[in-house]
């Protein structure tokens, strides 16, 4: 059986709901729509699952969107007289197909429309129809208001307005099984960090605290179960709300965890995992946080159940038994791929919500204790 569940967009969610597309197209007058998608996932044949004839497919999402990546997505979408979208896989695909969608009926590049760069009043509804369909349980951008691009020059962005929340969503968590175990954890680390991070955020929204909340506690138990039991359907869907439930939180802003991995994560020359750069920088920020939020961080304590344990050295903890990196050297950074860094996290969209206020040596500090 599956659910409507309505916040901020529809999304059908439970096992076997993906067959619920060709209604939803249906609905939003989508004849002629493109698939975006990576090929990695055209390689495991995840497409064939989709229950939908496309008109056109656009496959060649990288690990990280680039702009060069969208507007190719977009002449594929308008050379083949495409009038909707369809977006399968992570948040890659997810984040390319909004800024697809964006592109598609907006002019001029994409920092025009960054957040950090006015862009907000520049985007509108005029754009074609997108429904999101999830295959990791990480980003939750199927019901995020932001897209993250790297740009023309090598910056990564965000793009985000409540016009770039897909018009509908569909979380299947049977699309999740075939997810290799170091995907699987990296992604789920990823959700667990947009539940720390918005949780902890300073902004008034005790129903967004609420869902964090729920969504952490529920990321933790059940992540390290989908790692080690990966057919395991219970702990599957248990990852995919919870995912959803970091990202439904969004509207309260992240924090210094995401300002640090942005900038990092445009460096395209590493193509590092966001999940896995998240993972490694929540330990630090929650200890450079830790006293100007003592409450949230209890609260927390108590949702994850580590007892007297503090709370940054159980994250580490919670990465190694994962078996995820819990530095950036493991990851292959080197020292001078932080240069400039730092000074990028203090201009990302999440900094303003950390709740304590960083400097940019507070930001370079932070980057050399993760090496």
């Amino acid at each position: 059986m599956t659910s409507l569940i309505s916040y901020l967009t529809d999304v059908q969610f439970g096992c076997g709901a993906v067959a619920q597309l060709p209604a939803l197209l249906e609905q939003f007058d989508v004849a002629r729509p493109l698939l975006v998608t990576d090929a990695g996932l055209v390689a495991l044949s995840l497409p064939e699952q989709v229950p939908v004839k496309f008109a056109a497919i656009y496959d060649q999402v990288p690990t990280n969107p680039t702009e060069a990546s969208v507007d190719a997505g977009v002449e594929v979408f308008k050379g083949n007289d495409c009038d909707g979208i369809v977006a399968l896989g992570g948040g890659s695909p997810i984040d390319c197909a909004k800024a697809i969608s964006l592109k598609a009926a907006h002019d001029g590049p994409l920092c025009d429309y960054a957040i950090i760069n006015g862009g907000l009043a520049k985007i509108t509804a005029d754009k074609p129809p997108l429904i999101a369909i999830p295959t990791t349980s990480g980003t939750g951008s199927e019901v995020g208001r932001g897209a993250l691009i790297t740009v023309d020059g090598g910056t990564k962005l965000g793009i985000i307005s409540k016009h770039m929340i897909p018009n509908a969503s569909i979380c299947d968590p049977e699309l999740t099984v075939g997810l290799p175990p170091r995907l699987t954890a990296a992604t789920g680390v990823d959700a667990i960090s947009h539940c720390v991070e918005t949780f902890c955020s300073p902004k008034f929204n005790p129903v967004a605290d609420a869902i964090a909340l729920d969504g952490l506690a529920r990321a933790w138990r059940n992540l390290p179960v989908a790692v080690h039991e990966p057919s395991n359907l219970n702990a599957r869907s248990e990852m995919m709300m919870a995912a959803m439930q970091g990202a439904l939180a969004f509207q309260k802003g992240l924090g210094l965890i995401h300002s640090l991995s942005h900038p990092m994560g445009g460096l395209t020359h590493r193509s590092l995992h966001h999940g896995e750069l998240n993972g490694v920088f929540m330990p630090h920020v929650l200890r450079f946080n830790i006293e100007t939020c003592p409450e949230k961080i209890q609260s927390m304590v108590a949702a994850v159940g580590v007892g007297a344990t503090r709370i940054d050295e159980s994250f580490t903890q919670f990465n190694e038994s994962l078996h995820l990196p819990i530095t950036l050297s493991e990851m292959g950074v080197e020292e001078s791929d932080l240069r400039g860094i730092a000074k990028l996290a203090m201009a990302d969209h999440s900094t303003p919500t950390n709740p304590r206020v960083p400097t940019e040596t507070d930001c370079q500090s932070l980057l050399e204790t993760a090496m």
